[in-house]
């Protein structure tokens, strides 16, 4: 089992837009993450960054969200060019895990033709919902595609084991949307690794239990805290969350992978 931590750019904004109503008109430049992981023969990505459309022309892909997230990127760093590093083709996915379908996350949906898009049943309802209230967020250009999603129905603290062997374990975290979902990765010989994702987007968030600058519902994402907080009490257990500027350091970088 291996697991690549690749950064798709950058975002710039401001600290309240992470961290509810702190630091507000602070700037704060957050890293834009995906994830690789090679497991039984199986190639496996989580998340997908930004569309590739982004590093040519922002304002035409994204609209008026970069006015407070502005997507610094280059097109080296867009999915299929940074796995291409590790000589992988993007027929060679065979999953393709979404935490949700906000833009900075599901960007490369439709580039992997082989792959099953694993998302939450009420991610994908609600992206494309004509009540949701996060249009902004939800780029259509990028996730209105033929693919073959692959939509999960567990609930909260339920997990859901992609490959049957108890490695790779997807749990849903609702609040920031209602279909957002976090993933454990047990390496079952050493130590375990939980992916946040913009369940807490900072430590920050999870430890002074400060939600996020965007959430679908505030109890939920509160619950969400409390249940990954008690993660944190686990032996061995790694906590990484999804936009920390400064815990990102601490990582080490594709082509290294933690195994």
């Amino acid at each position: 089992m291996k697991i690549y931590f690749f950064e798709c750019g950058t975002l710039k904004s401001t600290k309240d837009l992470f961290t509810l109503n702190k630091d507000i008109g602070k700037p704060f430049e957050v890293p834009v993450p995906f994830y690789f992981i090679t497991h039984n023969g199986k190639n496996i990505l989580f998340d997908t960054g930004n569309n590739l459309e982004v590093a040519k022309n922002p304002k035409k892909h994204w609209g008026d969200v970069i006015n407070e997230y502005y997507p610094v990127m280059n097109e080296q760093q867009f999915v299929v060019n940074q796995l291409e590093t590790l000589s992988v083709k993007p027929e060679d996915i065979d999953y393709v895990i979404l935490s949700h379908l906000h833009l900075d996350h599901a960007g490369g949906v439709g580039y992997f033709p082989n792959a099953s898009y694993v998302v939450h049943k009420k991610e994908l309802e609600w992206a494309f919902s004509p009540d949701c209230d996060q249009k902004s967020a939800y780029v259509m250009q990028d996730i209105n595609k033929d693919v073959n999603w692959f939509p999960i129905e567990n609930e909260f603290k339920e997990a859901y084991d992609l490959l049957k062997d108890g490695v790779i374990k997807i749990y849903p975290t609702p609040g920031h949307t209602p279909g957002h979902m976090s993933v454990l990765i047990d390496f079952q010989t050493s130590h375990q690794m939980f992916f946040t994702i913009d369940s807490c987007y900072t430590e920050e968030n999870l430890n002074e239990n400060i939600l996020s600058g965007i959430v679908w519902d505030e109890k939920k994402s509160f619950e969400s805290m409390d249940w990954i907080r008690s993660l944190q009490k686990i032996e061995k257990m790694e906590i990484i969350v999804g936009h920390d500027p400064v815990a990102w350091k601490r990582f080490i970088k594709a082509p290294k992978y933690y195994s």
